[in-house]
């Protein structure tokens, strides 16, 4: 049995994650930040541990990571995005979005590093999007951020794989999420028709790429697409 961390774990992908990886017989701590409602029904459900952390907050995810336990898996979820014209985008907005993908990442493998440094092992994945590999319209900062993601992922791989310590990524396509509801159905339709597999992707599907590299004992620094064959 394996200790897991998931932050962005009350939601969507997150919350996939937490489901997939209980129901294995891990051991699951998850991060949230304002779903309380939320997270209190899926620690019902699972059994697995809640923690109110803003991921923005070096000190906060510190103390999170510590009461925790010493996690052997470590899988950043928690994400952020922004629709809009860059020329109507606020300095605090772009900030917003930088603070909780990419910052939010490195306050958790940071808080995470003595235990995975003590154990000369563990598992990092982390998230990004099919926008980090290929750009997206009206979508900057978070394509941007995404992209930063991967650039980290594969940073971190070739410095801690001499640990024992293995770092991926998936980087997921449209997902049916909270953070897609805004795109309407026929937008979402089309964007179906798109992908090889004529549909878009569930959380479930992005949870069971995670649990393969999870697993995966010999793969690191890699970005695993689950999009559906939209970008190939």
């Amino acid at each position: 049995m394996s200790t897991v961390l998931i932050t962005g774990g009350s939601r969507g992908i997150g919350a996939a994650a937490v489901e997939r990886f209980a129901r294995r017989g891990d051991r699951v701590v998850f991060l949230y930040e304002k779903n309380h409602a939320a997270a209190r029904a899926l620690t019902e459900k699972t059994g697995a541990q809640a923690i109110c952390c803003d991921v923005t907050q070096e000190a906060a995810v510190a103390d999170a990571i510590r009461g925790s336990g010493a996690p052997d898996i470590l899988i950043c979820c928690a994400g952020v995005c922004h629709y809009g014209l860059i020329q109507d985008m606020t300095q605090a907005q772009w900030d917003r979005v930088f603070d909780v993908n990419v910052k939010g990442i490195f306050h958790c493998v940071k808080a995470a590093m003595p235990d995975f440094l003590r154990k000369q092992s563990g598992c990092i994945l982390t998230v990004s999007s099919m926008w980090g590999q290929v750009g997206a319209s009206c979508e900057a900062a978070y394509a941007a951020s995404k992209g930063a993601v991967i650039a980290l992922t594969k940073s971190l791989a070739k410095e801690l794989g001499p640990s024992g310590i293995r770092v991926n990524c998936v980087a997921p396509g449209v997902i049916l999420t909270d953070m897609c509801a805004s795109l309407g159905a026929q937008t979402l339709d089309a964007l179906a028709q798109e992908a090889a597999l004529g549909r878009c992707g569930r959380p479930e599907d992005v949870a069971q790429a995670l649990e393969y590299l999870a697993d995966a004992e010999f793969v690191t620094g890699q970005v695993l697409g689950v999009n559906g064959g939209l970008v190939i």
